[in-house]
């Protein structure tokens, strides 16, 4: 059995670094799967744990826990009233803009109850881009881009779904991405994950009125292709993420 990634710890919540392929809770989408975030910190803390959001199950990075439903409460609040303050990191596809805000209403997936869309605000920036002499579909070159991600709204797929309206599409995604591209991280690359990282988490604990910022190092194989495409001096610029360490290949 897996042991999770403690980042954070205290009397009323517990965060890991949840990594890509493991779901938060059983689902009925992917029965198939034995193994779950929940389930999995409950051995391994040996308490009942409440997850206080989501991420997808190709999602790696922070994701936060409350030990229990009184604690679990303020944050249903919390994120209804778009206070915690969300980082993510992602690889897409083309050189992304500078910087920009998608704000496009995101209609639920068929098989969720609420049909009408919902307000949708993401902002990004683009934080460095590289073009690889790899032909994918009919192009000679591919071109990526990586961007630090900050959702205001936390509608499901949210991230995804708004850079595939753009056209960049979150390397990995099979759901919303580019399966060539896909494909050619996989055979090329030997990247079998979706490339989209829940970096940090801040916001202000409940119950101490103490502002936490939770920080997720990048997984493995994104930090071997951050690596790889000379983008390690970019990230050490940015303030969410812990120092990037180069790795041996």
């Amino acid at each position: 059995m897996p042991v999770l990634e403690i980042i954070y710890e205290d009397a009323q919540y517990v965060a890991i670094n949840k990594p890509n392929g493991l779901l938060v809770h059983r689902t009925r989408i992917a029965e198939e799967k034995k193994e779950f975030a929940l389930q999995l910190l409950r051995d391994q803390l040996g308490v009942r744990v409440h997850a206080v959001h989501r991420l997808d199950r190709g999602t790696s990075g922070v994701l936060l826990f409350a030990k229990s439903p009184e604690a679990t409460a303020p944050f249903v609040k919390a994120f209804a009233e778009r206070q915690p303050d969300k980082t993510y990191f992602a690889i897409v596809r083309g050189y992304a803009p500078e910087a920009g805000t998608i704000d496009s209403p995101i209609r639920p997936d068929k098989d969720h109850q609420h049909k009408e869309a919902q307000e949708a605000v993401t902002h990004f920036s683009r934080v460095a881009t590289v073009e690889l002499p790899i032909p994918v579909g009919r192009y000679q070159t591919a071109r990526y881009s990586l961007v630090k991600i900050k959702p205001e709204t936390g509608r499901m797929h949210q991230i995804r779904k708004h850079f595939a309206h753009l056209r960049h599409y979150i390397v990995g995604d099979k759901k919303h991405g580019d399966w060539r591209h896909n494909l050619m991280f996989l055979e090329q690359l030997d990247s079998p994950f979706m490339l989209l990282h829940a970096a940090s988490l801040r916001f202000e604990h409940p119950f101490t009125g103490q502002t936490l910022e939770l920080k997720a190092p990048l997984p493995a194989n994104t930090l071997r292709l951050c690596q790889k495409f000379g983008w390690l001096p970019a990230l050490a610029e940015e303030q969410e993420l812990p120092q990037p360490i180069a790795i041996d290949w």
